[in-house]
């Protein structure tokens, strides 16, 4: 964790990948390092790192009878980096046209009820997100306008509006994977031969502006409604 003046505003960074020289890992990097640019105080949140338990457990299970629930002690202290926080940055691989299972059992028992959602007035209100999912399908893959869809309804629609934060974008970088993949319109996955050497070296620093691009976005898109 980076730190600067008490009044610097936070940015809680989380990764969620298993490994760290994941070019997930390197997006969430870049992002903390824009970000810091940019005045925030960075907490970066490696869930794998810090061994984040994804699963539900009766501690963490909602009681829809009672919203001052007291949640575990694990799930607390992740509550406590969210309401610290000013904008929220997921990164992450695109499993399925979803989030990998790590961050999705962190929203599942950590964005819980009684503190994420089921308060007239949430606690998450006002807070910016924005996701930033790695994806391996080609840019031109006619996939990919569906992916984006389904991954702003869930993510945007169906859990940060839902929480109650103002603002929510989704962005999604495509031809992550060194080897291009697509499925045909037979449903076959075409898998090209693997991108190596200078072309990989553009390709990484092509999805480097890509995410620069979002993320300078995102901060513009927050000044504009301050």
């Amino acid at each position: 964790m980076t730190q600067h003046d008490s009044h610097a505003r936070t940015a809680l960074v989380v990764v969620a990948h298993h490994r760290t020289d994941s070019l997930t890992a390197h997006t969430a990097r870049r992002a903390a390092a824009r970000l810091e640019a940019a005045g925030y105080r960075i907490d970066l949140l490696d869930l794998h790192a810090e061994g984040f338990d994804p699963r539900m457990n009766m501690s963490d299970q909602p009681d829809w009878g009672n919203r001052e629930k007291v949640y575990s002690d694990e799930a607390h202290a992740h509550m406590r980096r969210i309401l610290d926080a000013d904008v929220v940055v997921a990164v992450f691989p695109v499993y399925w046209q979803s989030v990998p299972a790590i961050l999705k059992g962190w929203i599942d028992r950590v964005w819980n009820y009684g503190f994420a959602y089921g308060r007239s007035k949430p606690r998450l209100a006002g807070k910016r997100m924005l996701w930033l999912g790695l994806a391996g399908a080609t840019a031109d893959d006619p996939i990919v306008e569906g992916m984006q869809t389904v991954l702003e309804t869930n993510l945007s629609e169906g859990i940060a509006y839902y929480c109650g934060f103002s603002h929510s974008t989704v962005g999604l970088l495509t031809d992550a994977e060194e080897r291009p993949q697509r499925v045909d319109a037979e449903g076959n996955l075409l898998v090209g031969e693997a991108v190596s050497g200078a072309e990989r070296e553009t390709q990484y620093a092509d999805l480097d502006r890509r995410a620069g691009e979002f993320v300078q976005r995102f901060l513009a898109e927050g000044l504009a409604a301050a």
